[in-house]
């Protein structure tokens, strides 16, 4: 990613949230967790800070290691947003029965001999936070870096499966047909690449797009679509297209939907465009009203905006660890939570039971083998029935139904890649499920 091309920070970011694996790290990436603390290195620290430890959207670099490590808690003081509210109702308190013990649970990474702690594997993972329920109580609760749980924290790319839920949910409840054609729903899009593929195809990302994500290359689609996408002034001269659906309307297809899994944050702007469509409400209004007021959350989220006030439905989220827990035990429990059924069974069911995995094998992701993508949810097909929400930089909502167990992590790993995280922390997750339910059989 070079500096070179005046993109602005906006660029870099969307770019970043854009991605689940590949982008190139920016700036030095040899500090560790604990030398790279945001406030052991002083940033946004003083009335005012000192100029060498400012963050500013002015800068090309917020979202450069070790910057970032900041500016993942900070999103919202750097552009714009809209809030997902929790409501007026009070929040319902969650249960702690907490365990030291996890601690001490050791797991042998992928491709190494030796043992690693959980409590080692947090700050090899740069773990911002991080939560685990099991059977419906907190047991473990951490805090670093940037966050408190006062705090929130960038979502990244796990804004996609709630966009994803939102709409599975629309599908099950007989208000979204998946297999229409997404022309059928947005006549914008009749002459794009989108216009033939069906809702289902969006969801699950198989569609056939024209699409290049090379950072590399100044010229790549991926420029394009951030300069569209930024809610900054245009630069004089520009004509291209103005937030993300004006962009969504040039993609040109490239392939045969329903083939191959491909990993583009385009689909879930599409996707998002779609329960848009079929509702009358944006994003963050329909996120909240049929899920966040409903959490009985403890804070609001809020989600980053285009110039035109569109939500990012493919990584614009931003919320508090304890209301992501809530989410993933929401998911846990077939759409109930606090004795309230927020939607079918049936969606959790959908989600759960995966897509196409042959589709998904051509995508090649070494570190999730036998996995599929369903609704912008990543299904392990694993032992334990495992799914999860993921994002760049190590952010998870990992559910393990056979563990009764759900597991939030917010991270600023300084390589957005999650291939490059998954060896410290699949495992591990998995150590935790073994050792909880070791750990019920005896009680």
């Amino acid at each position: 990613m070079a500096d070179r091309y005046l993109f602005s920070s906006f660029f870099k970011t969307l770019a970043l949230c854009a991605v689940l694996s590949g982008s190139p790290v920016l700036g030095e990436t040899a500090l560790t967790a604990e030398a790279s603390d945001p406030a052991r290195l002083g940033w946004m620290q003083g009335f005012p800070p000192p100029a060498d430890k400012l963050v500013m959207q002015s800068e090309s670099d917020f979202f450069s290691f070790p910057k970032m490590r900041w500016t993942v808690c900070h999103i919202r003081e750097l552009m714009p947003t809209k809030q997902v509210s929790r409501g007026l109702s009070a929040p319902v308190p969650l249960t702690y029965a907490l365990d030291r013990g996890i601690d001490s649970v050791s797991f042998v990474p992928m491709g190494a001999e030796a043992e690693m702690s959980w409590a080692e594997s947090l700050a090899a993972n740069y773990t911002d936070g991080l939560l685990v329920l099991h059977e419906g109580r907190v047991v473990y609760e951490y805090y670093s870096g940037c966050l408190s749980e006062a705090g929130k924290h960038a979502a990244m790319s796990m804004t996609k499966s709630l966009t994803g839920l939102l709409a599975e949910i629309l599908v099950v409840e007989g208000d979204l047909d998946e297999s229409a054609t997404v022309s059928a729903v947005i006549p914008e899009l009749k002459d794009s690449a989108f216009g033939s593929a069906t809702v289902r195809q969006v969801m699950d990302m198989t569609t056939a797009l024209q699409f290049s994500e090379n950072y590399a290359d100044p010229n790549a689609d991926i420029w394009m679509y951030s300069r569209a996408a930024s809610p900054l002034p245009k630069p004089e001269g520009y004509s291209g297209p103005n937030g993300y659906f004006e962009y969504l309307q040039t993609v040109r297809k490239n392939g045969d939907h329903g083939d191959v899994f491909g990993y583009r944050t385009i689909n879930s702007d599409a996707l998002g465009w779609i329960i848009s469509r079929v509702t009358g409400k944006d994003m963050a209004q329909l996120l909240s009203e049929r899920v966040w007021q409903k959490l009985a959350a403890e804070q609001d989220a809020y989600l980053t905006v285009d110039a035109k006030g569109t939500p990012f439905a493919g990584g614009g989220l931003s919320a508090g660890l304890r209301d992501l827990g809530r989410i993933g035990q929401l998911m846990l429990d077939g759409g109930v939570i606090n004795g309230e059924t927020l939607f079918p069974k049936a969606v959790v069911d959908n989600i759960r039971a995966g897509g196409d995995r042959k589709a998904f094998a051509k995508a090649g992701y070494t570190t999730l083998p036998g996995g599929s993508y369903r609704s912008m949810w990543w299904v392990f097909h694993n032992t334990h029935g495992a799914f999860a929400a993921r994002g760049v930089h190590g952010q998870t909502i990992y559910v393990d139904p056979t563990a009764n167990m759900v597991i939030v992590r917010f991270a600023s790993f300084p390589t957005a890649a999650n291939a490059k995280i998954d060896p410290t922390s699949l495992p591990a997750y998995q150590a935790v499920a073994e050792y909880l339910l070791g750990r019920s059989s005896v009680q």
